[in-house]
């Protein structure tokens, strides 16, 4: 993404090095290029998908690099060729901001654009005070008056991404089991919405707060993770719909294991280092394999609609609220496991 860059600061996370702790520091405020807004943060989710790029898994990533991709705020500056949208408007994004114009695009599918630029991974993205929107016509979306920041915030990426991945590429319906492996934000928002669609959900974990979350959020049973998961599922006739919303080879394949014939496995989690199918049984046991990858902007109304009813409460994912002093040392901690519920960094507040 050509951003420009002014000569006022703002404060940001910046990466120097891969795996070595960020520092917060004073860097140039980003200008609204053509077609891009800049927003002012008001708060920005802490995501696995940030460590995997703080790791040095994406190779997008040029450093010096500020992280963040699941964010919500108010314009601050509206570049050439915006007409849509003004400054002061409350807004959110997908974390996938598509081009609107390639075929993929042209046909609704903006989460599989070709030519998407991705805040935190592409460009600088919302670990700061301000962050670009490239393509701003296409990926804004408005937030209702009575929706917070916050929660707004957590719709981006993986509240979002888990609507669009139990409801349209799951396609999860009334009495189906559903096996969510993985209670970190992704997996507690697939929890939320498939019981929020009448599915009877299994919540699997090794973290007991996250179990004592899922429950919480709607699961009807939940697991130990353990290498008994899949035997203990079948034992009950198996899943008719598996989610790895972690990213692990085992997992995968515990998922695959635990699905009844002809059930679907959706595949949330990123896997850096690959994975190896059961091919044989993939085959045998007619299952399917589906990739779900973010929700577009065009795709929120219905999303929006149902937290404005009360049928899904966001909102209740979050556990805690952190200045951007403290983001570096909560992007190291999730070294040692994904927390329960969802972290947000508010770029406003002071430590």
């Amino acid at each position: 993404m050509a951003t420009h860059w002014t000569l006022g600061g703002m404060r940001a996370v910046v990466i120097e090095e891969y795996g070595v702790l960020p520092e917060v520091r004073q860097v140039p405020r980003p200008e609204a290029a053509e077609g891009s807004v800049v927003l002012k943060v008001e708060a920005t989710g802490l995501c696995r998908s940030d460590w995997h790029g703080w790791m040095g898994h994406d190779s997008d990533i040029v450093l010096p690099h500020v992280p963040g991709h699941e964010l919500a705020g108010t314009i601050a500056a509206v570049g050439p060729g915006v007409s849509h949208w003004q400054v002061g408007d409350r807004v959110t994004t997908p974390f996938i901001c598509a081009c609107g114009r390639c075929e993929q695009c042209r046909e609704g599918n903006h989460q599989v654009c070709p030519n998407q630029l991705q805040p935190g991974f592409n460009y600088w993205g919302s670990f700061a005070e301000y962050v670009a929107v490239p393509y701003a016509e296409v990926n804004l979306v408005r937030l209702p008056d009575e929706m917070d920041f916050a929660t707004a915030a957590g719709l981006g990426c993986r509240f979002a991404t888990s609507f669009r991945a139990v409801h349209q590429v799951g396609r999860v319906v009334a009495g189906e089991r559903v096996a969510v492996f993985g209670c970190g934000g992704v997996g507690l928002s697939a929890v939320m919405i498939a019981a929020a669609v009448g599915a009877e959900v299994v919540a699997i974990d090794t973290n007991p707060e996250a179990l004592k979350l899922a429950r919480e959020y709607g699961a009807a049973h939940t697991l130990d993770a353990s290498d008994r998961t899949a035997a203990q599922l079948q034992g009950s006739g198996g899943a008719h719909v598996t989610i790895d919303a972690l990213g692990s080879n085992e997992v995968v394949q515990q998922a695959l294991q635990s699905l009844r014939p002809r059930g679907r496995h959706v595949q949330i989690g990123l896997l850096p280092s690959g994975v190896q199918l059961d091919v044989g049984r993939l085959i045998g046991q007619e299952l399917q394999w589906l990739g779900s990858h973010g929700m577009p902007a065009h795709a929120y109304p219905e999303m929006l609609a149902l937290v404005a009813s009360g049928n899904l409460n966001p909102d209740r994912l979050m556990t805690r609220t952190i200045s951007l002093e403290e983001a570096p040392a909560a992007l190291a901690a999730l070294s040692n496991g994904t927390p329960a519920g969802v972290t947000i960094i508010q770029p406003g507040q002071y430590q």
